[in-house]
């Protein structure tokens, strides 16, 4: 496959033969128009996108890379060039910190009020705000959540659940069934397998009992999506996270055994139009965050794409459909990264086959300097030195004190980073999670309600008000 066509016909398939290309809809269209059209209307249906840990500079780069690669404008860059969309910063912080993690950051949306760090919709006084899927759903949308990590990671509980921690992954998974959302899809086997769970229940088949339609690979998630059937769909499709976008895309194994992010939201949205009242659907790319703590350059810069074309899904059918509010936004910036040299050593990254997590997890201490330098130069098309090959290879034959989050074999992500910063030009700040303020956009019915400046908390009651659905 050229590399210009990376994903090109991923997001398309998966929206739907009726469903026009935004491109196609939405180029021509002033912000005068929208908003004559659009004017007092109530939304529908929410589709709420998150690319968690995003910054700035991800965004950037991802648009560089999508207009010098592709000619053409990443789909969020391109709403904003079209002006057909209301544009904000969100001010990102949670009741005890400016930096914020993903739970409280999905909290202040979920719940309306900032809770502290780690905890999800448990505010610091102990109440419990109603999260804000447990709302739509009493109003009687249809509701769900889909996302690259484990379903019952922190951003989407954080539109769903009340718990003090967002660590309690196998309870969460146990309370979802309780809640009977209409769709959830993501990775996470080891939350739902009796082989995997510490108490050994079979929550798979606690779902399959109460009449889900459970699929735990892309061949069923498909079949269910032919079927059309109206029964609610849970997809757990990987342990853990679902592989990065980039892996997936250079791999026949994983893209027949994992679907895109793409392909499960498109599922969803089919799902989830049948109701008549409407509904509700988080989107998340939770692996442009795990790729920013790890400073993995095409981690992060080809799942940011895998989320912009997932976009052009989502606005394909908010188009067509005419009754959608879609929100694009991050919920923090993380480890900052940025451009700070030559275009020629930029354009590399369009050559990438793989992420920086596949490099070094296929590494082990046996490996020699030159198949080090051989492994990055077939991955991602430059040749390391010598000497840079003997600096990685030292962290695999001595006991591993590397840190950050998501590298659970304490890799060495920093190091490779700092290497790699030489041959591509693309430097980061920190492997953490940063205080800055973030974009957020509005496209749809209700987008006149964002503000050019909002508290991250706002957006809860930005939703229900533009819904219809009495805030409380």
């Amino acid at each position: 496959m050229k590399r210009r066509d990376f994903f090109k016909n991923t997001a398309f398939a998966a929206a739907g033969a009726a469903v026009l290309s935004p491109i196609q809809s939405v180029a021509n269209v002033s912000r005068r128009d929208i908003s004559d059209r659009l004017a007092g209307k109530l939304a529908k249906n929410i589709i709420f996108m998150v690319s968690d840990g995003m910054s700035s500079g991800t965004l950037s780069m991802a648009n560089m890379l999508s207009e010098r690669r592709d000619g053409r404008l990443c789909e969020w860059i391109s709403l904003y060039q079209r002006g057909v969309v209301n544009r904000g910063l969100m001010d990102t912080a949670s009741a005890n910190s400016l930096v914020t993690d993903s739970a409280a950051a999905s909290s202040s949306w979920g719940g309306g009020v900032r809770v502290n760090n780690g905890a999800l919709n448990i505010a610091p006084d102990g109440s419990r705000p109603v999260p804000i899927l447990q709302k739509f759903k009493a109003a009687g949308k249809a509701v769900g959540c889909v996302t690259s990590v484990p379903i019952t990671h922190a951003t989407p509980a954080g539109f769903c659940v009340n718990i003090g921690s967002r660590s309690a992954q196998a309870e969460i998974a146990l309370m979802y069934h309780d809640l009977r959302f209409d769709v959830m899809m993501g990775g996470g086997t080891e939350f739902f397998s009796a082989e995997k769970r510490k108490d050994k229940q079979d929550v798979f088949g606690k779902f399959a009992a109460s009449g889900y339609q459970v699929a735990k690979n892309r061949k069923e998630m498909l079949a269910i999506d032919s079927k059309g059937g109206d029964a609610p769909i849970l997809g757990v499709f990987h342990q853990d996270g679902l592989p990065y976008a980039l892996d997936r895309e250079n791999d026949e194994t994983m893209k027949n055994s994992t679907p895109s992010l793409a392909e499960m939201t498109g599922t969803a949205i089919r799902h989830l139009q049948k109701s008549r009242n409407g509904f509700v659907l988080q989107v998340e790319a939770g692996k442009v965050d795990w790729a920013a703590h790890a400073n993995d350059t095409g981690g992060v810069l080809y799942d940011q794409l895998a989320f912009d074309e997932t976009l052009a899904t989502v606005l394909a059918f908010a188009e067509a459909d005419g009754d959608t509010l879609v929100i694009v936004t991050t919920d923090h910036g993380n480890a900052n990264p940025g451009l700070f040299g030559a275009t020629k050593d930029f354009e590399k990254v369009f050559g990438f086959r793989h992420t920086n997590d596949w490099v070094l997890q296929g590494i082990d201490r046996d490996f020699t300097a030159a198949q080090v330098r051989e492994r990055i130069e077939h991955a991602q098309g430059y040749a390391i030195s010598a000497n840079e090959a003997i600096q990685l290879l030292a962290h695999y034959v001595t006991d591993r004190n590397e840190d950050g989050l998501y590298n659970p074999y304490k890799l060495p992500f920093a190091d490779l980073a700092a290497i790699q910063q030489k041959y591509t030009a693309i430097a980061w700040a920190s492997t953490g999670h940063s205080g800055d303020h973030v974009e957020v956009a509005a496209f749809g019915p209700g987008q006149e309600l964002l503000k050019p400046f909002v508290r991250n908390t706002d957006m809860h009651n930005l939703l229900l008000e533009a819904s219809g659905v009495a805030v409380r």
